[in-house]
């Protein structure tokens, strides 16, 4: 089973990198950007486990390792 585990920043929270790649992208000249805001992407392969379960070690994983979720949100898709 394949999943993607997607962490970005609570709205709200500053975003300094976010700000220097929309800045940048204004520099090189590509019109119409208004906001960036940037994040992580874990894509994760998982052996002999069904979707209930893999969506619960992966819940976890994002609690306790892959998010801060003081100032992160983070969702969890199946691909199978």
């Amino acid at each position: 089973m394949k999943a993607r585990v997607a962490v970005t920043l609570k709205s709200g929270v500053l975003d300094p990198q976010g700000k220097a790649i929309e800045n940048a992208l204004r520099s090189m000249g590509i019109e119409g950007v208004t906001s960036v805001r940037q994040g992580k992407i874990f894509d994760i392969e998982m052996k002999n486990t069904d979707a209930g379960t893999a969506r619960k070690a992966l819940t976890d994983a994002a609690d306790k390792l892959l998010a801060n979720t003081v100032i992160e949100n983070y969702t969890v898709d199946l691909v199978e």
